[in-house]
């Protein structure tokens, strides 16, 4: 699957396994962020706080997987350190920027991952990749270590295929979670769900779901949605401007980031400024929708993700990110679940849960509660090798 840039083993062999996005320092080898300017980059000198935490709780480091180019990119293709191949289905992308651990975790190639989410990129490639992708609230998660170095909307989080073994990451990445809280299905809930324009099929699996949970529902909205976007837009401009503009003059940064950058650099003062208004008023806006209920529900996606070809053709990819990245601007966690397509699809969507901030675990149990729900709800379907829809050459 041409999940990871390097294989290696470390940690506790016998250990339960994960690998590790190409941006987060691992002593003894090079962070190279999916880049071929930083190709040349001397070994990190010490490890990452979330893997020194990881290897003293006893997981094993199978390696270190690819991602988009410098973090800054929603499809996952990278032209020089390999794209890799969707589990769930061959032609879609894998999704950006943590698409190696998507990958790996969706292939089965490792029992959980790390990515990092700027702008929804751990949920996004989760949602390809039909695996689940977890943001913490901004800041509960050292970023030690992690790349770009500033970031005010970077968060390193998990990716696994059972919530389970999610919340076994976060107990060991973070010192004070409460992994008994987190391991405590949520039956008993009240969510408020946002309307999105999303597709019908992706509306329709949702309220599926939501009908699985148990869950009182009522709705909510976010009328600073799409502003927030915008808003979120323009600070990862900016910051990544800032940790990686330098490197286009090396004249070896991939063509779709070189031209995002260049774009970046024009980003005003003023640009930001009004971007952190927005920041400020859309934090507002979730904490209030968020009164008298225990999550928001949205889609992850507003629609089924592109194929390889359709982005290589021109497709837009920008208002993929659309219901994620507001969630970055703003700091709250928010976790991505799998949840099915119509009866007889093999695909998966992906079920947005947005907490409050500092309560990581709350939205874990939930999520534990729902992923419970959907399996013991699941209705047979075709197996993906055998679908008639089931691309069966590789892109």
């Amino acid at each position: 699957m041409n999940a990871y840039v390097e294989r290696f083993t470390l940690g506790r062999e016998g250990g339960a396994s994960i690998a590790i996005k190409d941006c987060i320092d691992i002593a003894g080898h090079a962070t190279r962020g999916g880049s071929a300017a930083l190709a040349d980059s001397a070994p990190a000198a010490r490890h990452a706080e979330a893997v020194r935490l990881l290897l003293a709780a006893g997981w094993l480091i199978n390696g270190k997987t690819t991602m988009h180019e410098l973090a800054y990119g929603m499809t996952g293709i990278n032209h020089w350190a390999g794209t890799p191949r969707n589990a769930q289905h061959a032609q879609w992308i894998p999704g950006g920027s943590s698409s190696g651990s998507a990958v790996a975790v969706g292939d089965g190639e490792a029992d959980a991952a790390l990515g990092s989410d700027t702008g929804g990129s751990i949920r996004l490639p989760a949602a390809c990749c039909g695996v689940i992708g977890f943001k913490p609230t901004f800041g509960r998660v050292s970023r030690a270590g992690a790349w770009p170095r500033d970031s005010s909307l970077d968060c390193v989080g998990p990716l696994a295929r059972e919530m389970r073994v999610l919340n076994q990451v976060m107990a060991a990445i973070v010192p004070a979670f409460d992994a008994a809280r987190a391991n405590t299905p949520q039956a008993q809930a009240s969510v408020g769900v946002l309307a999105t324009g999303s597709d019908a099929a992706i509306e329709a699996a949702l309220n599926q779901a939501l009908g699985a949970s148990g869950w009182h529902t009522e709705q909510r909205a976010l009328p600073g949605l799409d502003a927030a976007f915008q808003a979120g837009m323009t600070i990862i401009n900016v910051e990544t401007w800032a940790a990686f503009g330098h490197l286009l003059g090396s004249g070896k940064v991939g063509a779709d980031v070189a031209a995002r950058l260049a774009a970046a650099g024009a980003t005003t003062d003023a640009a930001r400024a009004a971007a952190e208004q927005v920041r400020r008023a859309f934090t507002d806006e979730v904490d209030r929708a968020l009164e008298g209920v225990d999550a928001l529900v949205l889609p992850t996606l507003p629609s089924l993700p592109p194929t390889l070809a359709e982005v290589a053709a021109g497709q837009p990819v920008l208002a993929l990110s659309r219901l994620v990245r507001p969630f970055n601007l703003s700091g709250h966690p928010a976790l991505s679940l799998p949840i099915s397509l119509a009866a007889g699809s093999p695909w998966k969507a992906g079920l947005q849960l947005i907490g409050r901030k500092g309560d990581d675990e709350r939205l874990c149990a939930l999520a534990l509660h729902l992923q419970d729900m959907l399996d013991h709800h699941a209705v047979p379907s075709h197996s993906p090798d055998h679908s008639p829809d089931q691309p069966q050459e590789h892109p």
